[in-house]
């Protein structure tokens, strides 16, 4: 009856410890927001240099990590430049892109655009699918204007907690 005991017992303490090492496995595979800022600015650092959006084209490209990417919309143009991850927006009207609510993402795309160039950037929240799932989860991206083009970059993270005004500050720090 011990020895049962015993392997029940070591084979409890194995799942626990395969769901408990799964789940911070996982955990690092979401991006942060302190990551989000330095991506977007590497980014924007790098199209202003370059004016290359082919990089930003790219599924596999270095702009894709985690469960987030880097996108790029043109303000003169008021149209999604790139997209990585969804090719079918590139093109596509800023004002008519909406979140999985329904809700339009730039409203005003002047002033999304005069709010991403300013030297803090912005951030926006909605709801968008996690890559490979159909349902939105709450999205915060944080935007940025890439100095000497048309060009804004943006990604984003999942979280249910953050607040933009906490957000902000974080981005305004150099």
């Amino acid at each position: 009856m011990r020895v049962k005991s015993s392997k029940i017992l070591v084979v409890l303490a194995v799942a626990f410890l395969i769901v408990a090492l799964s789940s911070v496995a996982v955990g690092q595979d979401k991006a942060t927001a302190q990551e989000v800022i330095a991506k977007v600015r590497e980014a924007a650092s790098t199209l202003s240099k370059t004016g290359d959006l082919g990089p930003f084209k790219q599924e596999q490209g270095p702009w894709v990590w985690k469960d987030t990417y880097v996108f790029v919309h043109d303000c003169d143009k008021k149209v999604v430049a790139a997209n990585p991850t969804h090719p079918e927006l590139v093109g596509q009207d800023t004002k008519s892109i909406k979140d999985t609510r329904g809700k339009n993402l730039y409203p005003d795309p002047q002033a999304f655009c005069d709010a991403a160039k300013k030297p803090s950037g912005t951030w926006i929240e909605y709801w968008w699918a996690k890559p490979g799932e159909k349902e939105g989860s709450r999205k915060i991206s944080y935007y940025l204007g890439a100095k000497g083009t048309p060009y804004v970059v943006g990604a984003g993270f999942y979280d249910d907690k953050a607040t933009i005004a906490e957000l902000s500050k974080l981005s305004s720090k150099k």
